[in-house]
C-alpha cells in the first residue's frame, strides 16, 4: 500500500516538472489553489468539530430530537455548510491536479445549489412567500443551467 508521504512526494515532483512549462498565470493559479486548499481544509476541520460537539451536548441534554424543526435546522445547516465547504476544496483540487485549468461553471452552479438547498433547509417555516418564491426561482434557474449542461 502506497503511503501518504510517497503520494504526497510524488505529487510535488509532478508539479516540479509542470512547472517550467506552466505560465506566469498558470503557476499563479496553482499557488493561489494550494492555498486555497489550506484555509478550506482548517474551515472543514473546525466546521466538523463544532459539528461533533453540537451533537454531542444535544445527545447529553436529551435535545436531541430531530422532529424538532429548531434542531433538525441546526444540525443540517451545519451538514450542509460542510458539504458546500467539502465541493469547493473538490473543485479546487482538480484545478490543482491540472484536470481543469479554471473553475468550472458547472461546479459553481452545483456549490450555488447546495447553499440554496441549505438555505431552504433552515428557513423559518414562518418565512415570507417572496422569499421562498425568489429560492425556488435561483434553484429552478441553476437547476436547469447545470441539467442543460449534462445533457448536452
Amino acid at each position: 500500500m502506497e503511503t501518504k508521504k510517497s503520494w504526497l512526494r510524488k505529487d510535488l515532483d509532478a508539479l516540479r516538472l509542470r512547472w517550467d512549462m506552466l505560465t506566469l498565470y498558470q503557476r499563479v493559479e496553482q499557488l493561489v489553489a494550494h492555498v486555497l486548499s489550506v484555509v478550506i481544509s482548517i474551515i472543514v476541520l473546525v466546521s466538523l468539530r463544532q459539528l461533533i460537539g453540537a451533537v454531542i451536548s444535544l445527545l447529553v441534554s436529551d435535545a436531541l430530537n430531530p422532529l424538532d424543526h429548531a434542531v433538525y435546522q441546526t444540525i443540517f445547516g451545519m451538514v450542509m455548510t460542510l458539504l458546500i465547504a467539502m465541493e469547493f476544496k473538490h473543485s479546487i483540487t482538480r484545478v490543482m491536479a491540472r484536470r481543469d485549468h479554471i473553475v468550472q461553471v458547472k461546479t459553481v452552479l452545483l456549490v450555488a445549489l447546495l447553499a440554496i438547498a441549505r438555505r431552504v433547509i433552515i428557513l423559518d417555516p414562518a418565512s415570507a412567500p417572496a422569499q421562498i418564491a425568489a429560492l425556488a426561482f435561483c434553484a429552478r434557474s441553476a437547476g436547469e443551467r447545470v441539467l442543460g449542461d449534462a445533457a448536452a
